[in-house]
Parts: C-alpha cells; sequence; structure tokens
C-alpha cells in the first residue's frame, strides 16, 4: 500500500509542473484522494462488502467530485488531473501509467450487465471533457484529444479528437521511436493534444478544394478540345447543291382551303 502511495506521488510530480512537495500533493491534489479512496474502496468491494465500497466511494465523490466505481480496475501510477466531474464506470479497466484530466467519462453505451465499459491500455492520455463509451479498447500511447467523443477501438499510439472521434495521427514506427523518447523526458502529452496536430475539419476543407481544382483543370481541358472541334468542323468543305437538287428536296406544301370560311362582306362590290 504504501509502494503503491509513493508512485502515486511521484507520478504528480512528473506530470504536474504545479506540483511542489510532498504535502501539497497530500493535502491539495482531489486526484490523489480519490485514487487511493478508490483502492479501499476495491479492496472492500472485492471480499464481498459491496454496499459498504458503495459508500466509501460515495463519500470519495462527495470530497473530490471524481466518482469511480469500486469494481473498476485500475492500474499503477494512475494520475488524475483536477478531477471534477471525472466518471469511470463499474466494468472499466485502466492500464499502467494513464492520465485523466477534468470531466473524463468512461462510460458505458447499454443497460445490459457484463462488459459494457472502455479498457485502457499502458501510458493512455484523456483530454478535458473527453468522452469514452462502450466495450472499446484504447491501445497503449494512445492519446484522446480534449471534448472528443470515441465509441470505436482506438489503435496503439493514435490520436483521436473530434465529435464523433477521428484518428488524426497514426505513427510510424520512427514516429513512435521519437514519441517514446519524448515520452521519457517530458512524461506525457498534456490534454492528450500537441501543437502541430494536424485540423481534421480543415483537412477535410483541403480535400475538397484540391477535389474542385482538379475538376476545374479538366473542364478547361474539355472546353479547350471543344473549341478545337468546333475550328475543325467550322473551316470543313460541304459540297453545294443544284437547283434541281434544292427543288427536290424541298416539294412544295400542299395547299389546303378553308371551305368553310365566309367572305368578308363588301369584298366582292369593292373588287368589282
Amino acid at each position: 500500500m504504501f509502494e503503491r502511495l509513493r508512485e502515486d506521488i511521484q507520478c504528480v510530480f512528473e506530470r504536474d509542473p504545479a506540483a511542489r512537495n510532498v504535502l501539497e500533493v497530500l493535502t491539495t491534489y482531489p486526484g490523489v484522494h480519490a485514487v487511493q479512496l478508490h483502492r479501499l474502496s476495491h479492496w472492500l468491494w472485492n471480499r464481498g462488502l459491496r454496499w459498504l465500497a458503495r459508500w466509501l466511494s460515495t463519500l470519495g465523490r462527495w470530497l473530490t467530485g471524481i466518482e469511480i466505481h469500486p469494481a473498476a480496475r485500475i492500474g499503477r501510477r494512475f494520475f488524475i488531473d483536477h478531477g471534477m466531474g471525472v466518471v469511470i464506470g463499474e466494468t472499466a479497466e485502466i492500464g499502467d501509467d494513464c492520465t485523466l484530466y477534468h470531466g473524463v467519462t468512461l462510460g458505458g453505451t447499454t443497460w445490459r450487465k457484463g462488459k459494457r465499459h472502455p479498457t485502457l491500455g499502458n501510458n493512455v492520455v484523456i483530454g478535458a471533457g473527453a468522452k469514452v463509451l462502450g466495450p472499446i479498447t484504447v491501445g497503449d500511447g494512445a492519446r484522446i484529444g480534449s471534448n472528443a467523443v470515441v465509441l470505436k477501438d482506438v489503435p496503439p499510439g493514435a490520436t483521436v479528437v473530434g465529435v464523433p472521434g477521428r484518428i488524426v495521427v497514426r505513427p510510424t514506427p520512427e514516429q513512435e521511436a521519437r514519441r517514446r523518447r519524448m515520452a521519457e523526458k517530458i512524461g506525457f502529452d498534456a490534454y492528450g493534444l500537441t501543437p502541430d496536430m494536424p485540423d481534421p475539419v480543415a483537412t477535410a476543407i483541403n480535400g475538397m478544394l484540391d477535389h474542385l481544382h482538379a475538376l476545374d483543370a479538366k473542364l478547361e481541358e474539355m472546353c479547350t478540345a471543344l473549341k478545337q472541334l468546333g475550328a475543325e468542323i467550322a473551316d470543313l468543305q460541304l459540297p453545294e447543291l443544284g437547283p434541281c437538287e434544292i427543288g427536290a428536296a424541298t416539294p412544295e406544301p400542299e395547299r389546303v382551303e378553308d371551305e368553310g370560311r365566309e367572305e368578308a362582306p363588301g369584298k366582292g362590290e369593292e373588287g368589282a
């Protein structure tokens, strides 16, 4: 228990530059309080003291603003920064060295019993306000951006942003090795985001603009081809037709008399 407590305190210093000393961490960090209360309530839950475990988790929510079900499984060096509004469901599983920010929900999407909450691998960072829902798996080293809504599995090392969540970074082996070296240096990526991360909406708009430019180029080629074809048709020498051929080709229409038409009055007298 004391070894876990030392690890939990040490990980705060590694991931929060505002932490100054052990006393401050033990007395003013609600994320640390919530994790320690969860370890105790989880111990009670596994020994059949379910009501007492739920009561203790409710007390922890009242004191810290963080709700963790006693049955949830949490690995080592788990850090909840700020913490207010974090919800971790009953069947959620969290690996080692994970970081959650305020407003994160690891929730379910069904009322059926059984596995209905997410499973997080190791070294996962979930930004503020993100919702990870359903019995999905978030791979090792994945990053989920602030306010994202994730409903599908996330591959290891990927970064997900947006509603619904979209993968914007799928690192190559070289990039993953570089990220691991940076992680050893700085510990984690705050809020699951990096300054050079691409904007998925801007990427989609740029793709549409590129498509429009390609269509414009094709239309210009078609217009040029049609103009050339029209010039070639205008230059063609058509054979001249003689008068007989014209008369034969255009017969005189038959004249149809209107028998029912009456002659206007006075017209015959004027003619006489």
